[in-house]
């Protein structure tokens, strides 16, 4: 997995609440073990209609919003437990979430494919769809280490992260490369 510490970057606005794994990436795609190409069917029935046309209204189809951070409604990853959702948003580029609520099953997908899930409440995710509706090329801070994410004096929202979790993140660890890292640990404790 690639490391992340801190992203730098303008957001994409997606103020649709319980958007379920089926949405994200429709069942119809997931007829590869591979993660490879799972972005370019990210949000498929919303982004293209039925002759595969973009849809211009829809968010990801608009050349003003772009970067590397979803900023989605609340319950988001809701619905099946398929890890493919989480490889289409990789995929595609995004390398944060946020919402209010997300799915658990989610939370751990994302987190074990190198997406950040950011929890916020409710009352600061309609704060961040009016920042971006007034100013969509406003780049926000995701500041790992710190556990922070800012838009300079604008806004700044702590996060939290299991300890495990962000250690990995910030390594670019999946669990095994974990292990790998403490091997010295592990035989040290094995030979006491």
């Amino acid at each position: 997995m690639e490391k992340i510490n801190k992203i730098i970057s303008t957001a994409v606005p997606l103020p649709i609440e319980d958007i379920d794994t089926d949405q994200i990436i429709p069942a119809r795609f997931l007829k590869s073990i591979s993660k490879e190409g799972f972005g370019d069917n990210l949000f498929r029935d919303w982004r293209y209609d039925k002759t595969d046309k973009p849809i211009d209204k829809f968010v990801l189809n608009n050349p003003l919003y772009k970067g590397e951070i979803l900023i989605a409604g609340r319950n988001f990853g809701c619905g099946s437990s398929r890890e493919h959702a989480a490889w289409a948003l990789a995929g595609y580029g995004f390398k944060v979430v946020i919402s209010s609520f997300f799915a658990d099953i989610f939370t751990g997908n994302a987190l074990n494919n190198g997406i950040l899930p950011i929890t916020v409440t409710d009352t600061e995710l309609e704060d961040l769809f009016k920042i971006i509706d007034l100013n969509p090329s406003a780049n926000f801070t995701v500041d790992l280490s710190e556990q922070k994410f800012y838009l300079d004096e604008v806004l700044s929202i702590q996060f939290k992260i299991d300890a495990y979790k962000k250690e990995c993140l910030l390594n670019g660890y999946d669990d095994i490369d974990y292990l790998l890292s403490i091997k010295d640990d592990i035989l040290a404790y094995e030979n006491q």
